[in-house]
């Protein structure tokens, strides 16, 4: 066995790809560590999983095939049970003379293809992929046919036969024993639907009728099935025992914390309860706990805006804001910067309403204002931990701006946010706090202000040509047009026929210098601020935005839909 799986890095080393003293110190990894060979290779980055599956694939005489390139036919995908697939993380590809071709992502795996022949009665043929991408694949062609299984579910409902009456008495006893199960199976199902398309948040809202689910996917809201309302008591008080909520309570708002484990990653959902007058409605926030392990280049910074946001963070002192509406993208763009900065030679403190993630070797503190542990609380017991870096959840009243204009003055570098719609207006919107003229134009060394656009799907993008009113909105010349790659994309599988998958930053940060200080000082207005922080090379949030829709990384619909277009005509 051992030699049979050696056997595919020969042809890895003939092609040229690995060198066979990279192979001996992966066979030592191999030994070591005792994973897989291929895994080795990986973890070493002496090759791609592409090449591995191909040469893998080669040496076994099997077919090696890109799945995000495929569509596999429902009648083909109905052949094996999702259970099975999921288990077993396997993927019928095509019927073939009496045999099922099999995607798997190894073939040296005989036990699996046996139980699988056992299973499903069928001589099985088996054909290599990556195993990440036959996940997302079982997610995608499992999750078209997720509508049925929610409605198998709802009819098990109706065959129960439970009255899912809305008394308290009944809200309140609710045990879930096996007659209930398909709740649990539903609201499970909705949560990991959820995850699979990349949601970051669940809407659940009662209606006169109905139970209306959205997912919010890239800042976009999308709605699915809809349960009938006698599901809205069961699923919440599911909901409620999963985040350690009181059942009982229905007309104050509550809040929770679930933990999950779905395919193999952790997930925190918060949960937020508000008494409607159709009965609670529900929001869950998905916090994936990888996904805030972003580095500052992932971001989307313009060369020299990276250049300059790596300076400002690694100053000795002074205050940073970050500066955009709820959803912008704040929390993560500060957790980069202190990722960046987490060193064990740093002490890093940081008040947050609530902790959304936990970062390992950074002190987190989260406000608690039912004891009186509010922003300014914990500031002011937090400079006696004697940090280096200090993160502000938020600067929302002057005691807090104040307190971190003193820690910033005394030697610690503070990060903050701030809720206004540019960088130059934040200045304004300190001095409207209450702290003095003189204290913001010494302390702030910098702000920024950012939005979040959509990327252009990159499986199904295709040139584009903008029409003259957006090319007019953006303020674009000629030049630029000349050397523009407009991209839109089509919709495809990959981006849920949205045409976008994932989002980017646009940027606008404003240094603060001599002039800016004196111009603060002296009370000038946001205007005149913002047409001096532009002489010293400032990009406005449209100017950047902009930019990207000309590389194609994004659209100009988009980046007019998220700036404002004021900014373009002053």
């Amino acid at each position: 066995m051992a030699k049979t799986r050696g056997d595919f890095t020969d042809i890895l080393v003939r092609k040229g790809i690995l060198s066979p003293d990279q192979l001996e110190e992966a066979k030592a990894l191999q030994q070591s560590a005792g994973i897989k060979l291929q895994d080795a290779l990986l973890k070493l980055e002496y090759a791609t999983m592409e090449q591995i599956m191909t040469a893998i694939a080669e040496f076994h005489g099997l077919q090696f095939i890109d799945l995000t390139e495929v569509t596999i036919p429902a009648a083909v995908v109905e052949l094996v049970p999702e259970s099975v697939a999921r288990e077993n993380v396997v993927l019928p590809l095509a019927q073939d003379n009496g045999a099922l071709k099999i995607i798997m992502s190894d073939p040296s795996d005989f036990d699996t293809v046996q139980k699988l022949q056992f299973i499903l009665n069928k001589d099985i043929q088996p054909v290599l992929a990556p195993r990440e991408q036959i996940i997302e694949a079982i997610n995608r062609h499992y999750g078209q046919t997720e509508t049925e299984s929610v409605d198998s579910m709802l009819a098990e409902f109706t065959d129960t036969a439970i009255d899912f009456t809305e008394t308290e008495a009944t809200a309140s006893s609710i045990s879930f024993e096996e007659s209930d199960a398909p709740v649990v199976k539903l609201c499970n199902l909705i949560i990991q639907e959820a995850v699979s398309l990349r949601a970051s948040d669940i809407h659940i809202e009662p209606f006169v009728d109905r139970v209306r689910i959205r997912y919010r996917i890239d800042g976009v809201l999308v709605e699915r099935d809809s349960p009938p309302r006698r599901l809205l008591a069961p699923m919440l008080s599911r909901l409620k025992i999963m985040g350690n909520i009181d059942i009982a309570e229905k007309r104050r708002p509550q809040d929770g914390r679930i933990k999950m484990t779905i395919g193999g990653k952790h997930y925190d959902l918060r949960v937020s309860l508000l008494p409607t007058n159709m009965g609670q409605s529900c929001v869950m926030r998905i916090l994936d706990r990888s996904s805030i392990q972003v580095s500052i280049k992932d971001l989307g910074f313009a060369e020299d805006d990276f250049r300059r946001f790596q300076n400002i963070i690694k100053r000795p002192n002074g205050i940073f804001l970050v500066t955009g509406p709820t959803g912008s993208g704040k929390t993560t763009t500060l957790y980069a910067a202190l990722n960046e900065l987490n060193r064990p030679d740093r002490k890093i403190i940081t008040a947050e309403d609530p902790v959304e993630y936990y970062l390992p070797g950074v002190n987190q503190v989260e406000v608690k204002h039912n004891i009186g542990l509010d922003f300014a609380r914990i500031i002011r017991a937090m400079l006696r931990q004697a940090p280096n870096i200090i993160l502000v959840g938020e600067i929302r009243d002057r005691e807090t701006a104040e307190i971190a204009v003193q820690a910033s003055l005394t030697g610690h570098l503070v990060f903050s946010t701030l809720h206004t719609n540019d960088a130059p207006s934040a200045i304004t919107r300190l001095v409207d706090i209450g702290v003095q003229p003189f204290l913001v134009a010494s302390s702030v060394i910098a702000i920024m202000a950012q939005r979040l656009v959509r990327v252009v799907c990159p499986k199904c993008k295709a040139p584009d040509q903008p029409s003259n009113a957006e090319i007019k909105a953006a303020g674009l010349t000629p030049e630029q047009l000349k050397t523009a790659t407009f991209m839109r994309g089509r919709g495809c599988s990959h981006c849920n026929h949205t045409g976008y998958r994932g989002r980017i930053g646009i940027f606008e940060m404003m240094r603060m210098n001599s002039l800016i200080r004196e111009m603060t000082f002296k009370r000038e207005p946001t205007q005149a601020i913002r047409r001096q922080a532009r002489l010293h090379g400032m990009r406005t949030l449209l100017e950047d935005g902009v930019n990207k829709a000309l590389a194609g990384r994004t659209t100009l619909e988009e980046v007019l839909a998220t700036c404002h277009h004021e900014t373009a005509l002053e």
